[in-house]
This record gives C-alpha cells, sequence and structure tokens, in this order.
C-alpha cells in the first residue's frame, strides 16, 4: 500500500499525531517545530512578538537589507552547514571576504590581532603582534606552557580555567577576554570546553596548548571559523518558516503566554489572566522562550544571572570622497574587539560592508558598521566611537541611515524534566548549539504510533 503524503497523513491522522504546541518562533522554536511535524505530530507555534527569528532579525537601511541581529555562524562543529543542507540551502552560506580582526585595548591603542589564534589564545605567545596586545611580561608567563606537561589544565571546565592555568592571567584578560566575549558573548570563564571542541584532544596531542592551537590553526579547511548566508542569517528564518508553511504548520502572532505546564499554556488576553475564564491553548507543550520555565527545586537547579542586555547599534554611510585612506580600504579588517578597560563604550565594531559579499556588492560603496554595547548609547555616541575605533573621521552628515536594535540574551536554567525546554537558555550560545539541542529534545520525544496503511518500519516518517 503506497504510503500517504506527508501533509495528508499530518492533517488526517488525528487518533495517532500528538498535538504539540511550541511556545516561541526563535530558531530553536523554528527547528523543534519542524522535527517533530516530520516525526509526525500536529505541531502549533505561539510566538508573543509579530515576526519570527528571534535574535535572528533584519530591517532595511537606506535600501539595504542588514542584519541587526545575529550575523553569522560559527562552522567549527558543522551543525549549522550540516542543517543548512537537510533544509535545501546550503548553497547560499558565503564566507567572509576577509576574517582579519583588530583589539582596541586599554591603553587606547588599536592593534591587530594575532592571525594565528583560536579564540584569541595565540600559537606563538612571543610573538610580535602578541606582545604588542598583552605586553612582554604576559608573553613571558604564557611561554610556561610550552613547558608544561599536556595534561595540565586538561580537566578544566571552562576554556578560562585551562588558559589562565596554562598561559596566565594577563593573557587571558588582555587578549582571550575581548575576543571570546564578542564572539560568544560571554566570558572564558563561562565558556565550557564543550563548546571549544578538539582543543583539549589537540592539547594532549601536542603538550602545549600554544601548539595545539597551531594545529588547529592549520587544520582548517575554510581559514575561517564564521560563514553567513546570501540574503544574511535571516535567510534562515525564511527557510525554516517556508518549511513549516509547506508541512501546514500554523503560527500565531502576538500570543502572549501566562502560564505553562505540561499538557497546557495559559494566555494573556488583552485584559490580562482572566482567574474566572482563562484563555488555554492543549497539548503537549515545549517552551522555546527564555523566561517561561524556572529553574526547579533545589540549589543544583538554581538559575545563573541574567546576562546584560546587547543593543546593536547599525550605521549606514555614505561611501568615501577620492580618499584611499577611508574606509573602503578596510582600514581595521573585519572589525575591532574593545578591552574592558577602555575609553570607548561600545564593545565590539563588526564593519560589515567590508565582510560579507553580497552586502558589499549591494552597498555600492556604502559603508555598513555595526557596534555592540551593554549599556544604551546614543547615535552620536556610536558615531563617536566608530571614529575611534576605525581611525577615520565620520562627519554627522555621512550617516544616511541608522536604528538600534536591543535583546537580553537568555540566562541559563535547569529546565523542569516534566516539560520539555529548548534554545540557548539550556542549549547555550551559538545557532550551532541551538540547532543541536532542538533536533536531540524532538528526537527525545519521539514519533507517535504509525497510522494504519504506514509502513510498519517508519519508512518515510522522517524528511531529509
Amino acid at each position: 500500500m503506497t504510503p500517504p503524503s506527508e501533509r495528508d497523513r499530518l492533517a488526517d491522522d488525528e487518533t495517532t499525531a500528538r498535538d504539540v504546541i511550541v511556545v516561541g518562533a526563535g530558531i530553536a522554536g523554528l527547528v523543534v517545530a519542524r522535527e517533530l511535524v516530520l516525526q509526525g505530530h500536529a505541531v502549533r507555534v505561539l510566538e508573543a512578538t509579530d515576526r519570527a527569528g528571534g535574535q535572528v532579525h533584519s530591517v532595511e537601511l537606506d535600501g539595504l537589507q542588514v542584519d541587526v541581529g545575529a550575523a553569522h555562524f560559527l562552522t567549527d562543529d558543522g551543525v549549522v552547514r550540516a542543517y543548512l543542507d537537510r533544509i535545501g540551502i546550503a548553497d547560499r552560506v558565503v564566507m567572509p571576504l576577509q576574517n582579519s580582526l583588530w583589539l582596541h585595548a586599554a591603553d587606547g591603542e588599536t592593534t591587530a590581532l594575532p592571525d594565528a589564534s583560536l579564540l584569541g589564545i595565540p600559537a606563538a605567545p612571543m610573538s610580535a603582534d602578541t606582545i604588542r596586545v598583552v605586553g612582554r611580561g604576559a608573553a613571558l608567563r604564557a611561554l610556561l606552557d610550552a613547558l608544561l606537561p599536556g595534561p595540565v589544565g586538561a580537566k578544566a571546565p571552562t576554556l578560562g580555567a585551562l588558559v589562565r592555568r596554562r598561559m596566565g592571567d594577563g593573557m587571558l584578560e588582555r587578549l582571550v577576554a575581548p575576543v571570546v566575549e564578542a564572539e560568544r558573548s560571554v566570558h572564558p570563564d563561562d565558556l565550557p570546553m564543550t563548546q571549544v571542541p578538539g582543543l583539549v584532544h589537540h592539547l594532549l596531542r601536542e603538550n602545549s596548548l600554544g601548539r595545539a592551537v597551531a594545529r588547529m590553526t592549520l587544520e582548517r579547511s575554510t581559514g575561517t571559523t564564521v560563514a553567513s548566508l546570501t540574503s544574511g542569517m535571516s535567510g534562515l528564518v525564511d527557510a525554516l518558516l517556508a518549511e513549516l508553511d509547506r508541512f501546514g504548520v500554523s503560527i500565531e502572532y502576538g500570543v502572549r503566554v501566562a502560564e505553562v505546564h505540561p499538557d497546557h499554556v495559559v494566555l494573556v488576553s488583552e485584559a490580562g489572566v482572566d482567574p474566572v475564564e482563562r484563555l488555554e491553548r492543549s497539548g503537549l507543550i515545549v517552551v522555546a522562550a527564555p523566561g517561561l520555565v524556572g529553574a526547579g527545586d533545589g540549589d543544583d537547579a538554581a538559575s545563573l544571572a541574567a546576562p546584560p542586555i546587547v543593543h546593536i547599534v547599525t550605521l549606514v554611510l555614505a561611501a568615501d570622497e577620492g580618499s584611499e585612506q577611508g574606509l573602503q580600504s578596510a582600514p581595521r579588517g573585519a572589525g575591532v574587539l574593545v578591552a574592558r578597560a577602555a575609553v570607548v563604550q561600545a564593545r565590539v565594531l563588526e564593519h560589515v560592508s567590508a565582510t560579507w559579499p553580497p552586502l558589499a556588492e549591494a552597498a555600492a560603496g556604502r559603508h555598513v558598521v555595526r557596534l555592540r554595547y551593554e549599556n544604551l548609547p546614543s547615535v552620536e555616541q556610536a558615531r563617536l566611537d566608530a571614529e575611534v575605533l576605525l581611525g577615520v573621521s565620520i562627519p554627522t552628515d555621512r550617516i544616511l541611515a541608522t536604528t538600534t536594535t536591543s535583546w537580553r540574551p537568555a540566562a541559563r536554567i535547569v529546565a523542569d524534566d516534566r516539560i520539555p525546554v529548548v534554545g540557548e537558555q539550556v542549549a547555550g550560545k551559538g545557532i550551532g548549539a541551538v540547532i543541536a539541542h532542538a533536533r536531540s529534545v524532538a528526537l527525545d520525544i519521539g514519533a507517535p504510533s504509525a497510522p494504519p496503511g504506514w509502513p510498519a518500519d517508519g519508512a518515510g516518517a522522517r524528511l531529509s
């Protein structure tokens, strides 16, 4: 007997498919919804705002479509690339035109970061470019790494603990911390070693953290650890929405959830939560929105401190006028990381139009610059910071368009086992970690029993 179509099977077999409600339409919510519908569940998604994507978001500025949230993904573990292939958009991956980064140090000096490095960890601590950043004293301390046996620090739970043990506090705080905070939005002391795959393996193999970094740098096939999409990272959201539409998954926008239970949610009406007439949606609940599920009971389940709000100021600047020393020469490569003790308020500057080919072509000489802050700045503050970090004059009348986007990253929690939770609050930072965890949760939930006439071995119950 020929199996029914995927859409017909999901729509018509109400006796076997479980009703699943996914709360939140960020990347985690969209991914888990797709995986669950492909397993045979009837899925609905509730989203409190008027759009999907969460921290992945783009807007139009001066005729350019620009990412104002997450703008790239890490390629080290291959998770995102593999998933892009699953949803049919792997051919849209683009690599950066350049990936050189600079560091604006506490003393106000802006210098290029060492080329041979991983998350700021240098392969050669005594190289001239490393000494320029950390100073000779910190570089000499880091040389002890080559004398320590490989197992020293290999069991460190975080990257910060590993670097501090082998290369010292100076190397950690002056070089590694600014890079990690920029790339991963956490201090190295809060970055688990599980999110730096391969580093401990190479440390034990090479008996030196510096040589491990050199080996990993040499083995990179792409020469870079980040990539994006031709349409920006919002293209991932568009592709996932198309997938859900293909399988008849509805997304209800503007629906706020007040309470979450394993088998139902309580909604917020225009008048708030009505204690007499509770507005509910019933089904197996999967939470993909931060803050709706607490940490549970006991000291082991305490929520971690909420991360600071992230503010992104995006500037579109007019083209240079005949100056060979202007922004068209990309004077700071892909961007600048800022040490915490620096006077400049921005934490990171990204010269986006000098980094990503599609945007560089569309910009036609204009420049797109993003600055990341922990405290909400004015556009004037962003302009002044950009001048310092880029080393060029940026008059006010050169700003063609600007926008500020803010969000609070999810605090890590230990979730209640009765309610499946996905997203960075449990998966950790990075699109790859979020996707991998969401797929794992969907597999743990499992598929419903096969309907009559459906192959007994489950063939066709999962699509690529």
